[in-house]
């Protein structure tokens, strides 16, 4: 029972407020309340100015795109605009590890072609061979369920679309 009371004189000497003659809480947090942090807070209200978002919607996906007949002539072109007299003997094996030069590449393909590789695809892009396959690949504007629809089907196969 003596120690008991020894912790209380101690608590009380500390201002730790254990049970008998407590202390009120908020000593222990600087002795104000919210509402004296309110109004301060108030006083010193400076108004935000409304900015734009910093973000910008990326363009949608482009869906449909068939590759123009020479588009081996325009990304030779390309290559050899961006790369110069650094050139190797095949073009299509020139390598885009330097990520500048692939950027300018794939920038001003899509810019001219209409049609830009995706994120998801950028790091397969190690060559202008593999830049050269994505821009000869046609990209239809299709689900599966339209191309089945558009199909000729046997006679006990209908699609019927909810409108």
């Amino acid at each position: 029972m003596a120690a008991a009371m020894g912790l209380l004189v101690i608590g009380r000497r500390l201002g730790l407020g254990l049970g008998m003659g407590r202390t009120p809480r908020r000593a222990l947090w600087g002795g104000h309340s919210r509402k004296e942090e309110k109004e301060v807070g108030e006083d010193n209200v400076i108004p935000q100015e409304k900015k734009e978002p910093s973000l910008i919607c990326p363009p949608p996906r482009s869906r449909k795109y068939f590759p123009p007949e020479d588009i081996q002539s325009i990304l030779e072109a390309r290559v050899k605009e961006i790369c110069g007299p650094s050139l190797a003997g095949n073009w299509q094996q020139t390598s885009l590890k330097d990520n500048r030069l692939k950027y300018q590449l794939l920038a001003q393909l899509a810019e001219e072609l209409g049609h830009a590789v995706p994120n998801s695809q950028l790091h397969l892009m190690c060559s202008a061979q593999d830049v050269l396959t994505f821009y000869s690949t046609p990209v239809k504007d299709m689900s599966k369920f339209d191309e089945l629809c558009a199909a000729e089907l046997p006679p006990n196969l209908k699609i019927a679309w909810e409108r």
